[in-house]
């Protein structure tokens, strides 16, 4: 599943004052950032599949109905307010929610008594949560920390249905008391500590609950992790500063190419049954692929910042996936040549995991000095590959196609 957010962080400094979207939408301009309202057909014209709108809320009660009206009015029937019938307890396939928004916040009660209350008047009706650590019968696993109260208003706590944000504690924790419509943000840092010392109870966790990982907040500089290694373990959603290009922004484009640029991808087998035993970083059985990859040419490859078609070509072709997989092979450099290069090179790649591989394409300028020039990219699934003689167009660092730029390769794989 991608994570397609739209982050909403709206907090009122003072009393008494009520969110205006016009008044923000002025603000935002005055920033220089681009705002717009957001339109339901648009949001759907790339993909029917849900969108989970995710609200990082410091609002005050009365301030988080007016954000309940704003939803229900902009969204209208598209907003899933309700559970649908046939999954009162389980979490629908993203086939059932077409056409629908999805509402991520704190949520106070069951589903059961949110549909209870569907109709009536729930103006100042808001209620306290409590977060903090429960006690496990028997022994104590967790340390006592200090209980903190949460306003929610019971208007905006009702849209929130099969995404109800609940904090991660443990995975113990999470097997006896977590309900199927909570969802965890972990963050980068723990998260790579879990994926390494508890990983098979990671892949457990993300078989039953939506789990998201998200940058620390020491990038100051909006810079991003690499998303592989959390797709490795299952994690549905992987968060990333979209505005920094670069690999990660690269691989994240790449994935989601897969399904039709739908946004929503099927895992893996191996990552969704029960009995599964796998470990991305101990691959011991499987059906590997042997892929072969011959490098012919390049059509019109990007110019250098000299502006000169006479640029040291090369090209790099890297596999992205479980440790064992990741690994580069680099042609040769064809000499004051970027328009119409040819290497006819050919690289062998043996790939355990192929589910969860990507294949990039890197072109680049050779640099004695200065290092490298990076040129252009793109990135794919290795299973979206088709074999027989392929064109590959190439991408810029912001992810703008280069047309006409592009390579001529040949693909061959086997099992």
């Amino acid at each position: 599943m991608e994570m397609r957010w739209f982050l909403s962080k709206i907090q009122d400094d003072f009393r008494g004052g009520k969110i205006n979207l016009e008044k923000t939408q002025r603000l935002l301009e005055k920033l220089d950032i681009r705002c717009s309202y957001i339109h339901v057909k648009q949001i759907f014209k790339t993909s029917d599949y849900p969108v989970v709108l995710s609200l990082e809320n410091h609002c005050s009660t009365a301030q988080q109905e007016v954000m309940a009206d704003n939803l229900q009015a902009t969204f209208g029937e598209s907003l899933l307010s309700d559970m649908l019938d046939d999954f009162p307890d389980t979490l629908p396939s993203p086939e059932a929610l077409k056409f629908k928004i999805l509402v991520k916040n704190k949520k106070i009660g069951t589903l059961k008594e949110t549909r209870e209350r569907k109709g009536s008047d729930k103006r100042g009706d808001n209620q306290d949560k409590e977060t903090g650590v429960k006690k496990l019968p028997g022994v104590m696993l967790f340390k006592k920390k200090k209980t903190r109260k949460l306003k929610i208003a019971l208007a905006l706590s009702d849209l929130v249905i099969y995404t109800k944000a609940e904090k991660f504690k443990s995975f113990q924790h999470s097997r006896l008391y977590q309900q199927f419509n909570e969802n965890n943000s972990i963050g980068e840092t723990q998260a790579r500590k879990l994926s390494k010392l508890r990983v098979h109870e990671f892949i457990f966790h993300t078989r039953k609950f939506i789990t998201r990982i998200y940058p620390k907040a020491t990038r100051a500089d909006s810079s991003n992790f690499n998303p592989q290694e959390f797709w490795n373990i299952g994690c549905q959603m992987v968060a990333l500063n979209f505005q920094t290009p670069g690999l990660p922004m690269d691989l994240q484009n790449g994935k989601f190419l897969d399904n039709g640029g739908s946004g929503y991808i099927l895992k893996p087998q191996f990552l969704r049954e029960s009995k599964s035993y796998f470990n991305p970083s101990n691959i011991k059985e499987g059906m590997p692929i042997t892929l072969t990859i011959r490098l012919i040419s390049g059509i019109q490859l990007p110019l250098t910042h000299s502006s000169s078609n006479k640029g040291d070509s090369l090209v790099i072709i890297e596999v992205f996936g479980v440790p064992n997989d990741q690994m580069k092979q680099q042609t040769r450099v064809i000499k004051k040549n970027a328009f119409s290069p040819r290497w006819n090179e050919t690289f062998t790649f043996i790939i355990h995991v192929p589910e969860l591989a990507l294949i990039r394409f890197v072109v680049e300028s050779q640099g004695l000095i200065a290092g490298n020039e990076f040129l252009g990219q793109y990135t794919l699934p290795l299973l979206c590959m088709n074999k027989g003689y392929r064109r590959v167009p190439l991408f810029s660092r912001m992810g703008e196609s280069l047309e006409p730029a592009s390579l001529f390769v040949y693909v061959w794989y086997v099992r």
